[in-house]
């Protein structure tokens, strides 16, 4: 569903090249959730906006699909569901307008979208938040209507970034619900997170990112068997040594 070939990727510093992303390759099926994982710095994001299409890369490939990045953005963005730990709410519209205003923008028949908007809110238990202005939701409300707008057009590929950043206990919770949903449906999906234990709880398998590169890449037994350790932040620890105190374990 999702395949990642040596994606590269070269920001000019002054007059340092630095390489930010260096031939990173993995693939996710159907139903399954990828955890790409490291420490601020490590190449998540630079990963994530070459598959969206938001950066071309100096190397390499994504697909999604079965369509290629480079070659035919539109298709591959329509495929696409993007949450991020920025809400990007609209305040003056109500929940429900926002949510039709985005199935639109990826040409969602109108009689479609209302019907993915309820079937959508009660599953994520905003049904009571539809007709209310977005501007007033709290923080946990704000979440759940933006975890419904990502699914919204009902892509077979979603990208969580940082998707627990800043929220409580009940909001991490609302995360791993959410996971559910998306293994339910089918979807594909990159988890980007520096918090270890979070990614243990919620993925499948794991792409350990150091420096750029693909250190390790497999289920939790695979890395185990591979590493010797038994969790991802001892795996981590050794893998960045001195630099080991950068990655967030809370």
């Amino acid at each position: 569903m999702l395949e990642v070939q040596s994606l590269t990727k070269h920001f000019q510093v002054g007059d340092t090249t630095m390489t930010a992303v260096d031939g990173v390759s993995f693939n996710i099926a159907r139903g399954e959730v990828f955890g790409l994982l490291g420490p601020n710095g490590a190449g998540k994001t630079t990963t994530v906006r070459m598959i969206l299409g938001l950066l071309d890369p100096d190397g390499g490939w994504a697909s999604v699909d079965g369509f290629r990045t480079a070659d035919q953005p539109i298709a591959v963005k329509s495929r696409l569901g993007f949450v991020s730990a920025s809400d990007g709410i609209y305040p003056w519209l109500t929940v429900r307008e926002m949510l039709l205003y985005f199935a639109d923008l990826y040409g969602v028949d109108a009689a479609l979208a209302s019907e993915r908007c309820e079937h959508l809110a009660d599953r994520m238990d905003i049904q009571h938040l539809l007709d209310r202005r977005a501007g007033v939701l709290s923080t946990g409300q704000r979440q759940r209507v933006t975890l419904v707008r990502g699914l919204i057009h009902d892509p077979p590929v979603m990208l969580l970034d940082e998707p627990t950043r800043g929220l409580d206990v009940v909001g991490v919770q609302t995360i791993f619900e959410y996971m559910e949903i998306l293994r339910d449906a089918g979807k594909a999906v990159v988890v980007c997170t520096h918090r270890l234990d979070e990614a243990e709880r919620l993925c499948d398998r794991f792409g350990l990112l150091h420096n750029g590169q693909l250190k390790h890449c497999g289920s939790m037994q695979q890395l185990r068997d591979e590493t010797g350790r038994q969790n991802l932040v001892d795996i981590f620890v050794d893998l960045i040594g001195d630099g080991a105190g950068s990655v967030a374990v809370e």
